[in-house]
């Protein structure tokens, strides 16, 4: 049975390489999904419109608008509708390998980042991940049963069922990511956790290739959508040599339990 028949949005391949875009298609299809295709930025923005697709695996040095554009349109587009709207999980599939490259596709807004030439075979296992990270977000509610309480820190409340986050009632639209990240860190209770911790509870242990310096990035990017002061933090504090953990914001941390 493919994707198609069990009515799941397709995965939107974009990419301007015929040869690699052919590749894609065809091991994405031999595993069950539905394929949609674009060959520039302008039309990938589009076709997500149209197709609301369940993944984008996105070339950067596409015409007419390259992939970090792009993702920087779509997020602003999720992030105009609300902080309850799931973002598209995107790929980057690039020649673009750096590290520098890659901290910039996940500054942007990218899920995951795989550098050309690729093993096509790794391409499918990774759209697999990203998927299953992202519905396990998408779904908790439905697959724990009875609704948990929200995190509060402060004037912070992050719910977790919800997938929506809140300051002093003002929404905060986060990414998946970013949601995880912030979500795992409260959830801590103030212990301390590592850059390695973090990963795993935000991609997974599979994601062995993930930099650490990932978590950085993310880290500012959820300070500066909190308004936090990495020097006087109230949300998310730095211990030094050793990784995060939640402030000691004014207020008390809450949270109901899970059933």
């Amino acid at each position: 049975m493919t994707a198609a028949s069990r009515g799941a949005p397709p995965i939107l391949v974009v990419d301007d390489d015929e040869k690699i875009v052919r590749l894609v298609r065809t091991y994405l299809e031999r595993d069950g999904f539905d394929v949609v295709t674009a060959t520039d930025g302008r039309a990938a923005l589009a076709a997500i419109e149209r197709h609301q697709p369940a993944l984008v695996v996105l070339d950067l040095m596409l015409p007419e608008l390259d992939g970090r554009a792009v993702i920087r349109a779509l997020r602003r587009d999720e992030a105009s509708l609300g902080a309850g709207v799931a973002g598209t999980p995107v790929l980057i599939l690039s020649a673009r390998g750096s590290v520098g490259d890659r901290i910039a596709g996940l500054e942007d807004g990218a899920d995951d980042y795989l550098p050309k030439p690729f093993s096509p075979a790794e391409l499918v296992l990774r759209v697999k991940t990203v998927l299953r990270r992202t519905a396990g977000t998408a779904d908790v509610a439905r697959r724990d049963g009875p609704r948990r309480l929200p995190l509060v820190l402060g004037d912070l409340v992050v719910d977790r069922d919800r997938h929506e986050v809140s300051r002093d009632g003002v929404p905060i639209p986060l990414t998946r990511v970013e949601f995880r990240l912030l979500a795992t860190l409260l959830e801590a209770d103030g212990r301390v956790l590592s850059r390695d911790q973090l990963l795993d509870a935000v991609y997974g242990a599979d994601q062995t290739d993930v930099l650490d310096r990932t978590i950085d990035v993310h880290i500012g990017r959820l300070r500066d959508k909190l308004g936090d002061d990495a020097e006087q933090p109230r949300y998310v504090m730095t211990v030094r040599g050793v990784g995060y953990r939640r402030a000691n914001a004014s207020g008390h941390l809450s949270a109901g339990g899970d059933g």
